[in-house]
């Protein structure tokens, strides 16, 4: 389903046709994932992020800008994803955003809670399309296990920092902007010290993420085509 509405991410996705934007909510804060295709919009990308209130985190790396809200906007009143709810419609992460739309994907049980959500988006004055529906297989909700929590839980604070002071210095980067040597020597810690807190990092990650790999391997085509938002 892909919705528009006043939004301020949605009027920027609506400014810079190239950039794709994708949201995920953790109950307190929203995290937005900024891709810029365009080298030379991404510098006008940053100043439009720049005006808008309630940022309190950002890196970038000259082609992803990531940010984390304040506040999150589910519980706002009249929000999309506040509408969802109302008729226990369940929505599945990530938001994505492109040319002034948002894209939505959600798991209903009972049709009539599909058209109730859509009398009432019509009656607040959304402008909305239903893109594509799918029967129910079971394939969706097995993905939904893969969480924050199932990913990360296992790394130490100093693994993540690893993880995330290696990313933000452009190390899985394609060539690599940095090496481990450089970020150790910039972080003023030993290079074996940040390498091993890297490694262990990775390893724990791939471990975790190896079950759904492998459950998305023996899906069907068709399944595989239904998790895809655009």
């Amino acid at each position: 389903m892909k919705i528009t509405h006043e939004c301020p991410f949605a009027n920027i996705s609506r400014k810079f046709p190239s950039l794709k934007m994708f949201s995920w909510c953790n109950g307190e804060h929203d995290i937005y994932e900024l891709i810029v295709d365009k080298p030379e919009a991404y510098k006008e990308v940053l100043r439009e992020i720049s005006k808008l209130g309630g940022i309190v985190e950002e890196s970038s790396d000259q082609h992803k800008v990531h940010l984390v809200t304040r506040t999150c906007t589910c519980n706002k009143e009249n929000s999309v994803n506040k509408n969802i709810e109302d008729f226990d419609l369940l929505h599945v992460s990530p938001i994505v955003y492109s040319q002034g739309w948002e894209y939505y994907r959600v798991i209903a049980f009972k049709h009539e809670a599909v058209k109730r959500l859509m009398q009432r988006l019509e009656d607040r004055g959304f402008v909305f399309e239903i893109l594509r529906k799918i029967p129910f297989n079971g394939f969706i909700a097995s993905s939904l296990t893969l969480t924050a929590d199932a990913l990360f839980s296992h790394l130490t604070e100093k693994q993540m920092d690893a993880l995330l002071i290696a990313y933000n210095n452009g190390y899985y980067r394609f060539p690599r902007k940095a090496d481990i040597q450089t970020i150790a020597a910039k972080r003023r810690v030993p290079r074996t010290t940040f390498q091993e807190h890297l490694k262990k990092a990775e390893n724990k990650i791939v471990t975790s993420l190896v079950p759904y790999a492998q459950l998305y391997k023996r899906a069907s085509p068709e399944a595989r085509k239904s998790l895809k938002v655009k």
